[in-house]
């Protein structure tokens, strides 16, 4: 199930199931602690004896977000019962709270009562072993906590509190939970529990038909009970609109931060182009890390999430952040990486919002040799995205503080960590993580990696450095033709790998990264032929003809295939790499019209909201995987940007030419 609408202010991420329930409740990190994993909260109503959640495949759903904010609007229609729900949330950008705002409105004739509830189940902390819920008088509101975690729920109807409420056991001796309680109209009342825990608030409205009025709700949260009292306070002195209004002119303000022309490029892009920015914000913690994505309905696959920050995607959405001017946040993300190297001097895989090393299946040992459980393209990719971002930037003071903690030591892990005879990279794992050998895009960022380490130690005029920094590079792109080039093919590999004896081998699988590494990365020109082969020879094979046209990431991809027989899924990311390639080949304008045709493409396969999904269903286009993930929403940003760059280029460059014709 994907995620179409998430709310977050770096503090806080909230993130919402196809149905509008909130499935992940995160605190006090962006992906870390999920105080909601495994359950939802859900909204339900009741009227003329009849009940319906919104979850219950009863309400025709429309999830999409107010334009160019982090606020959501959702409309609910449901025929049965009469009755259509607005719901606009949203968290509020700088206090931890989370505010809600349903328009119940009555569909049918006459005065009709009609009861709204809202179902809170958290598992504090991930799990739901020692939890407490109890009604508190005083602030009229219900508290959830466990230790150091604290949630306030309350609301408003009509200028009062909710009128009904109930506290309960869920999913322990037999208890469903307080949610079946409210299906009869009527909540117990109980005013506290313990243990595996839910709540249930309700609200009593009268409407004529076609009247609609607001039904407000709030969830604040904190380290302590006087905490989230306060921000109760808080709401109760500026009101709910107040609060509101605020966030969503923060995101209209944060999100044009840098004025953008899109020439002819629709509008569909260009919402979609906002869309990306904000989404990559909300997934983005306000200590620096970048996450992947926070949808957990990922548990099935060896009860793992993407809830991490891997050090590729960060480098890679840190460009697309860069380009649109938010260099305070790619700033912090940088600095966060400076506490991640390692003994070694490298980056591990991955790691959690808080800076621990993440979950791996990489292991430390080829047979019975030492074999480091690394993917190097990593650490190059840092340090590549460190120098284009200090080129666009000029920011001396980040620079300064990371070039002895970071950029040396990491320029000379790439210099150190190559084979004698070949000058070759050593054996890391590939960028998919699923290989362990020498690749052509590994081979690549090592290369930009080193290109970044050389003119740092420029600026800081250590020439002994930047010399053997610069040797290094120049030797890992010579080695890339030398070793990676399959003359008898005439394209590129993949990559090679060693067996025991030390003996090299081939591989031959097509795979859009190996391209996209060569040219990005500029070991190849764009026009030289072994690069136009290579990609020739890839799109024949990887563009989908099964249903859903786009990229596939490589052959014989079976993560998360339908099928052994079936064809490979399409990807977002490989899609916008071949943008890429067209927009870096295209010598006219007309000749970036494939590329536009690609971010129509992508526009037409997004979620109603603007979520990306990691993958495509061949044959129908569906998501699959995780949505929204990062690093698909920055490689559109990345490509747009790209395509207006030379877009201008070469249309300044046709009207210079007209103009001196004329002349």
């Amino acid at each position: 199930m994907t995620r179409p609408i998430i709310l977050g202010n770096g503090n806080i991420l909230v993130c919402l199931d196809k149905n509008a329930c909130i499935r992940d409740f995160y605190y006090p990190y962006v992906g870390q602690e999920n105080h909601v994993s495994s359950n939802h909260h859900k909204i339900g109503v009741r009227v003329d004896g009849k009940f319906s959640w919104i979850s219950d495949g009863h309400w025709n759903l429309l999830l999409k977000y107010k334009k160019d904010t982090l606020v959501s609007e959702v409309t609910a229609h449901n025929n049965e019962l009469g009755i259509e729900l607005i719901i606009n949330e949203a968290v509020h950008c700088q206090k931890n709270i989370l505010l809600r705002r349903v328009q119940v409105k009555n569909l049918f004739e006459g005065k009709r009562e009609i009861k709204i509830f809202f179902c809170q189940h958290f598992n504090i902390s991930e799990d739901n072993i020692g939890d407490t819920v109890y009604y508190n008088p005083i602030a009229e509101s219900i508290i959830n906590f466990k230790g150091r975690r604290y949630f306030l729920i309350g609301g408003m109807y009509n200028k009062q509190s909710f009128t009904d409420y109930a506290t309960g056991n869920s999913g322990v001796q037999g208890k469903e939970g307080t949610w079946k309680d409210a299906e009869d109209g009527f909540l117990s009342k109980n005013a506290i529990e313990h243990g595996s825990v839910d709540s249930t608030i309700g609200f009593t409205l009268s409407l004529e038909k076609n009247q609609s009025e607001p039904v407000d709700y709030w969830i604040t949260v904190g380290e302590k009970h006087q905490v989230v009292c306060q921000l109760r306070d808080i709401i109760m002195q500026k009101g709910l609109t107040e609060l509101m209004k605020e966030t969503e002119e923060h995101w209209k303000k944060w999100v044009h931060k840098k004025e953008v022309n899109f020439y002819h490029l629709g509008e569909s892009i260009q919402d979609l182009f906002f869309r990306s920015l904000l989404i990559i914000r909300a997934q983005t913690d306000n200590h620096g890390a970048i996450i992947a994505a926070n949808d957990t309905h990922t548990f099935h696959f060896k009860r793992d999430t993407y809830s991490y920050m891997w050090p590729r995607d960060g480098a890679l959405v840190a460009r697309s952040l860069d380009k649109m001017g938010h260099q305070d946040i790619t700033a912090m993300f940088f600095q966060f990486c400076v506490g991640l190297l390692s003994e070694g001097n490298y980056l591990l895989p991955k790691y959690l919002p808080d800076g621990s090393v993440g979950s791996s299946w990489h292991p430390w040992l080829k047979g019975d040799k030492l074999q480091l459980p690394i993917q190097e393209d990593e650490t190059g990719l840092i340090l590549d995205a460190l120098w284009k971002h200090y080129l666009q930037h000029k920011n001396p003071v980040l620079i300064k503080k990371m070039y002895k903690s970071f950029i040396q030591p990491a320029g000379d892990f790439l210099l150190d960590f190559r084979d004698a005879e070949t000058k070759l990279p050593k054996e890391s794992y590939d960028l998919w993580e699923e290989k362990l050998g020498v690749h052509t895009f590994t081979c690549s960022t090592v290369y930009a990696g080193l290109l970044a380490a050389k003119n740092f130690a420029d600026l800081f005029g250590s020439k002994t450095n930047a010399n053997k920094y610069f040797i290094a590079a120049q030797e890992v792109r010579e080695a890339i033709i030398n070793y990676l080039y399959d003359k008898e093919e005439q394209i590129f590999l993949k990559g090679i790998y060693y067996d025991d004896n030390g003996v090299i081998k081939k591989d031959k699988t097509l795979d859009i990264s190996t391209v996209y590494g060569l040219f990005e990365y500029g070991i190849l020109n764009i026009d030289d032929p072994r690069l136009i082969r290579t990609m020739d020879k890839t799109i024949a094979r990887l563009w989908g003809n099964s249903g859903c046209k786009g990229m596939a990431r490589h052959e014989w991809d079976n993560y998360y295939s339908l099928s052994k027989d079936a064809p490979e899924n399409i990807w977002f990311i490989s899609t916008m790499w071949l943008a890429e390639y067209y927009i870096a080949r295209a010598k006219t304008v007309d000749d970036l019209k494939p590329a536009e045709e690609l971010f129509y493409w992508v526009t037409d396969r997004a979620l109603s909201s603007g979520a990306l999904s990691e993958q495509l269903n061949p044959y129908n286009g569906e998501p699959l995987s995780v949505a929204p993930l990062t690093w698909s929403h920055a490689g559109f940003i990345i490509a747009v940007v790209k395509y207006i760059e030379k877009f201008e280029r070469l249309n300044n460059l046709e009207n210079s030419n007209n103009n001196s014709g004329k002349d």
